[in-house]
């Protein structure tokens, strides 16, 4: 597990680090800063629509060459990344990373679920689910932190290094999976069209839209409640990284305890009350919340909404069958398609009521989400999650 960790961690450090960079690259590269926040959008939507494709495309692969040389050659587009010297191809080069990303993080999941233990799968897809939290909190800092003291590129050398560790710890402790008869990519399909998937599906971007708009626009957010000002949005948004690390091991844990259905609309409960919570806050101090309140309402807020992650994706498995990596890629997907929309509704609710209008925007489809969730699982439960019953074939 510690390999498929490291591979989602480098993945999701060099997801979020450009964040950090923008005006080194906006300078560098002379465009603006929106054109090179666009890198961004680029990679997002490309992961969301190539996730799905590239799962059935690959199926046939065995797991362990799949991974372990999707992260060799995920560390050389780093690399190259690093050497660019115009826009255009820093662009492409994007792509490419989400096409390659997009191959690799479905098929972590589903190796994590292949080799545990029936009673530990929510454990065990929490486990990989924790590199993308750890990145937000280690990654991204330290790229961010580099990209300062040695320029923009030394970040993407950074994820380079991160990715070629990960492939080596990979390929050291990924043990061969048993070889079974491969699901004809017919079967994943019609297997991926159940109702039950599909709902799934839909109320992952739902979720991701409630769950994640707040973040989006966590700097309005917080200077609305509390008063805080740019230096201090830091510290923050550092509490809700750690709550969320916290909360994908607690998913996890959870999924396993209670079941996949009970976990999930718990922690949905828990979302939409701690952003209910928030906005109340918001809306009650007028600016001048106490510091500490504010704190621990986004530790809340942040552990429950990472804790959601284990859950979801054990329901999208579980209901999917034969078709379970298939159905985490289309999963994902939802996840970002859920990110964009709370790009779009996030900011309409700012530029209209502020940063307690976000909060009011993400409590109101929170509402949506648990009650249609709550619909979708007593008309299909999943229960617990159980051993797949797919190993791919041989990965010697």
């Amino acid at each position: 597990m510690w390999g498929l960790l490291l591979a989602t961690f480098a993945i999701g450090t060099d997801d979020f680090i450009i964040a950090g960079v923008l005006p080194e690259i906006a300078a560098d590269l002379e465009v603006s800063e929106a054109a090179a926040g666009q890198l961004v959008t680029v990679f997002s939507i490309t992961y969301a629509v190539a996730a799905p494709v590239l799962a059935v495309a690959t199926a046939r692969l065995p797991r362990r060459v799949l991974i372990i040389g999707g992260l060799v050659v995920f560390a050389l587009i780093n690399f190259a990344t690093a050497l660019v010297t115009s826009y255009a191809l820093l662009m492409a080069l994007r792509v490419v990373a989400a096409l390659v990303a997009a191959a690799i993080s479905p098929a972590a999941f589903g190796v994590a679920a292949t080799l545990a233990p029936p009673q530990r799968t929510g454990r065990a897809i929490a486990t990989v689910a924790a590199g993308l939290t750890v990145s937000l909190i280690v990654g991204v800092p330290l790229g961010s932190w580099l990209g300062g003291l040695f320029g923009w590129q030394a970040t993407f050398v950074c994820v380079g290094v991160l990715t070629c560790l990960a492939a080596a710890v990979t390929a050291a402790t990924l043990p061969t999976l048993p070889r079974t008869a491969v699901v004809g990519v017919r079967a994943k399909l019609t297997l991926l069209r159940r109702p039950g998937v599909q709902l799934c599906v839909l109320g992952t971007v739902i979720g991701a839209c409630s769950g994640l708009m707040p973040y989006t626009y966590i700097a309005p957010v917080l200077e609305d409640m509390a008063g805080v000002r740019t230096g201090g949005v830091a510290l923050f948004i550092l509490v809700y990284g750690l709550a969320g690390a916290v909360g994908t091991v607690l998913g996890g844990r959870l999924t396993d305890r209670w079941g996949v259905d009970k976990a999930l609309l718990t922690l949905l409960g828990v979302v939409l009350l701690s952003t209910v919570a928030m906005a109340v806050t918001g809306l009650l101090a007028d600016g001048g919340a106490p510091l500490w309140l504010v704190g621990v309402l986004l530790a809340v807020w942040g552990m429950a909404g990472w804790a959601y992650n284990p859950p979801m994706n054990a329901r999208a498995m579980v209901l999917a069958g034969d078709a379970h990596t298939e159905a985490v890629a289309l999963n994902t997907s939802g996840l970002y398609v859920g990110v964009a929309l709370a790009g779009m509704i996030g900011g309409g609710a700012l530029s209209t009521y502020g940063g307690v209008g976000v909060l009011a925007a993400a409590a109101a489809i929170g509402l949506v989400n648990i009650v249609f969730m709550a619909v979708t699982v007593r008309r299909f439960p999943a229960g617990r999650p159980a051993q797949e019953s797919e190993a791919p074939a041989s990965v010697s």
